[in-house]
């Protein structure tokens, strides 16, 4: 939590150094006082910046999605839960043409899931060709991904693969919202990117047909969990 709260580069949420204003701004509201009182019995302080990210932390962890249609299919064995062109589609997604699951793959479609105590699994990165600013694949200067971390030019726009849960709800796409839908994420991967030497050599061109596109939409959609979206436990408390 502290990084979305406290980072700069780029900036996110935009809180700064003990995150000060943000509990000021809490506990002018006399039912957010009460409530992490409640839920920080015995506390001298119960309304603190730590406590604030442990309660976002475990609302968070409240936050499972597993009843799409997909689910349902998968793990529910309920063959009607899916549309024909879903499954074809489905088939499409986990085929070795086409790809997609090289890199969304496991439970969530993010590659490998990490957990506490598990130390084999590396968390996924990946370059997939969406820019390349100066012939060799360079990313813009406020954006360029895990090389900022590790400081190795291989590591030139490589970013953590995200979940395709609920993937039809949540454009635009790309680390930087710069795809507007899943149709332009689609003529992304099938021109295979820009082809530069640094992407993942999982992206590579590939050719739809118009009905095979739909297909491949269409299971992408059944990956979107109505029970988890529209849960009222989920709006606004207030």
């Amino acid at each position: 939590m502290r990084q979305p709260l406290f980072n700069e580069h780029p900036v996110e949420m935009g809180l700064k150094k003990n995150g000060a204003m943000a509990v000021n701004a809490l506990a002018a509201d006399l039912s957010y006082g009460a409530q992490f009182a409640a839920a920080f019995p015995g506390e001298p302080k119960p309304l603190s910046m730590q406590h604030i990210i442990e309660a976002i932390a475990s609302f968070e962890r409240t936050l499972i999605s597993g009843r799409s249609p997909f689910d349902r299919y998968v793990f529910d064995d309920d063959r009607t839960a899916l549309s024909d062109s879903a499954k074809r589609g489905m088939a499409l997604f986990y085929s070795t043409r086409i790809g997609c699951a090289q890199c969304h793959s496991g439970i969530n479609f993010t590659g490998a899931i990490l957990y506490e105590g598990h130390t084999e699994a590396r968390a996924l990165f990946a370059n997939t060709g969406l820019y390349d600013l100066d012939g060799r694949g360079a990313y813009p200067l406020s954006d360029r991904g895990l090389i900022e971390v590790t400081h190795r030019a291989s590591d030139m726009g490589k970013f953590k693969v995200p979940t395709l849960r609920n993937v039809a709800l949540t454009a635009p796409y790309m680390h930087d919202g710069s795809l507007p839908n899943l149709d332009a994420v689609l003529d992304h991967y099938m021109r295979g990117g820009h082809k530069t030497a640094l992407q993942d050599r999982r992206v590579r061109p590939f050719v739809l047909s118009q009905a095979e596109r739909v297909d491949l939409l269409e299971f992408l959609a059944s990956l979107t969990d109505g029970e988890f979206v529209e849960n009222p436990e989920f709006s606004d408390p207030n």
